[in-house]
């Protein structure tokens, strides 16, 4: 009696039944997150200022497959990434804080500050927890400005003024 449940054949039907239902499998479904800041799906620009405000928040990096996606409800789906898949919005010199396109907040680490090769313009080293070397974020003009206004040069270079504290730049 113990041997026969080993010899049943399995109903593919069954199985399915059984197995919890599961994200589709990631694709690139033609949109793009440009090194502006801009979005694009299969060449074409998206122009609703909603839109690209609801893709902006919803930007996620899947560490797991090393993969960036967008959410669009239950949908959720790959995207190519030019440069940065995160822009800094905003930049407060009295904390340090940074706030990105996806809503969070996170100290600036100052020592990540680098430009593009692509432009010049300023980046930066965000969410070091989803991969050891953090994930690229490009700093908007207000908040290049902001973050711009806060520098003093002194006798032995610029430095960057957070919270009162003098922050030496890394070489720019």
């Amino acid at each position: 009696m113990s041997g026969e449940g080993s010899n049943r054949v399995s109903d593919p039907a069954e199985e399915q039944k059984a197995a919890p239902p599961g994200p589709p499998p990631l694709r690139p479904f033609g949109l793009v997150l440009h090194h502006n800041g801009a979005w694009s799906h299969e060449g074409g620009g998206i122009l609703n200022d909603k839109l690209r405000r609801h893709f902006d928040r919803s930007v996620r990096y899947l560490p797991e497959e090393g993969k960036f996606v967008v959410r669009l409800g239950r949908f959720r789906g790959q995207i190519e990434v030019e440069e940065a898949g995160f822009f800094v919005r905003e930049f407060d010199a009295v904390t340090g804080q940074i706030r990105l396109s996806d809503r969070s907040f996170e100290a600036l680490k100052v020592e990540t500050l680098h430009l593009s090769s692509r432009d010049g313009a300023l980046l930066c080293r965000v969410k070091e927890g989803l991969e050891p070397a953090g994930l690229l974020a490009r700093f908007t003009h207000s908040s290049h400005s902001d973050l711009m206004n806060s520098l003093e040069d002194t006798a032995s270079g610029p430095v960057l003024r957070i919270g009162g504290v003098a922050i030496p730049l890394p070489d720019l």
